[in-house]
């Protein structure tokens, strides 16, 4: 109930108890209450008639960068005694210096401006309402309005910047790229010998075979370089990245996730992006930097769900992958994704997981007894026979502590991939 209609009730009680028992000062009491409602009438706006204008000092930032906002209000209609007024935010961003909450008097056609920094975590933030109340000094009527502005801030995860991802699907597009085509043709690495034509250049005849055939020649072949399909699947179950305190690895796959699509875009691949959580929330392949944005805003909402249809692999869908491309898998894995990856490698696929080490993570928020560390050690066993099982179906695995920077344990484990040929 409103002030005003509480004092309107508290003058009628008060009339009608002293028109009821003749008694003056009852009624006399009213004189002041009156007043005061009076005074709230007249003061008190009938709309309250903003513009609003807010700038941010950036739109796209990683995970606690601090974002400077400068708010305008400038006053369109009458004067405002008292105004309130509350740049409405997610409860995820913080204020780290200045406030969004002011009380000020804003006469007409005069502006007020203010400043704040606030900062937050991964994820996409709209900032589209100003909540403004006015009002009399004494607070007897209010008038609120929400209004409408435009402005969102997205917090995009890290990217670890990576050289070059070891990938060599069965097939690759026709556009010329940094993969290995395993098709001959222009190119920089030797493919094989074939007979001279007309117009090949004289520094690519082999000089050794011609010398072994009178009245032939020959000349070296080399590899074509071409782009290819790359489907990242990022594993959002809960199942999966959840432990024990309300720990988890999402954050660490969602960052590998985001520094391999930076990595294959760079490399000229078409790349799509496919989080299998609580819903399949599909990005569809797309080539450079427009691409690499809708990558990065879609990692940016990316959260970990639960749900029965999607507990397992075994649902994914294979038919958004082009057949015999690479597909890139970064999850913790369980013990029952391994039947998955095997299907996955026996209907053409190439297929790289990287997958962020669960047990070591765990361990480190538990306590350090002697039972503690006996099941981290059988765990951790298990793991490592069931990668070493996926490796020897002939799938690239990159097991990483997520202690270490992904960028670091990449280059590690990339670069012995590159120097074998791509080879697990």
């Amino acid at each position: 109930m409103s002030r005003a209609w509480f004092l309107g009730s508290l003058i009628l009680l008060l009339l009608l108890a002293g028109l009821v028992a003749l008694h003056g000062a009852l009624i006399a009491l009213t004189i002041p209450l009156l007043l005061c409602l009076l005074y709230g009438l007249w003061f008190s706006p009938d709309e309250v008639e903003l513009e609003v204008r807010r700038e941010l000092s950036a739109e796209r930032v990683a995970p606690q960068t601090p974002v400077k906002v400068s708010v305008m209000i400038t006053n369109t209609g009458g004067d405002l005694e008292e105004l309130a007024l509350a740049d409405v935010l997610s409860p995820a961003l913080a204020v780290q210096d200045g406030s969004n909450h002011h009380l000020i008097s804003l006469p007409k056609n005069k502006s007020f401006s203010f400043e704040y920094t606030l900062r937050g975590p991964r994820g996409g933030f709209p900032l589209e309402t100003i909540h403004a109340e006015a009002g009399d000094h004494l607070g007897i009527l209010r008038v609120a309005r929400d209004i409408r502005t435009f402005g969102q801030l997205f917090v995009f995860p890290p990217v670890a910047r990576l050289k070059q991802v070891p990938i060599r699907p069965r097939r690759t597009r026709v556009y010329a790229g940094t993969i290995p085509a395993r098709v001959g043709g222009a190119g920089v690495e030797f493919f094989g010998v074939r007979d001279y034509q007309d117009g090949d250049s004289p520094r690519h005849i082999n000089w050794r075979v011609s010398a072994r055939h009178a009245e032939d020649l020959y000349s070296n072949e080399f590899q074509q370089e071409r782009v290819a399909d790359v489907g990242i699947v990022l594993d959002g179950r809960e199942r999966s990245n959840l432990f024990v305190g309300g720990h988890s690895l999402f954050e660490h796959s969602v960052l590998a996730a985001a520094s391999i699509a930076d990595a294959s875009l760079s490399q000229g691949n078409r790349v799509g992006l496919l989080v299998y959580g609580q819903y399949l929330e599909w990005t569809w392949p797309g080539y450079g930097r427009l691409q690499r944005e809708r990558i990065l805003h879609a990692l940016s909402h990316a959260a970990p769900g639960a749900s029965q249809i999607f507990e397992g692999l075994q649902y994914l869908p294979t038919r958004m992958f082009p057949p015999e491309s690479q597909i890139v898998l970064v999850s913790p894995l369980v013990e029952d994704d391994y039947s998955t990856l095997i299907q996955l490698r026996a209907r053409g696929y190439q297929v790289l997981v990287v997958s962020p080490d669960p047990v070591t993570f765990e361990e480190n928020f538990l306590p350090r007894q002697p039972q503690v560390q006996l099941a981290a050690r059988v765990v951790r066993m298990e793991r490592g026979l069931m990668l070493k099982r996926i490796q020897r179906a002939g799938i690239q695995v990159m097991d990483w502590n997520v202690a270490q920077p992904f960028d670091q344990a990449a280059r590690r484990v990339f670069a012995r991939r590159i120097q074998t040929g791509g080879r697990p």
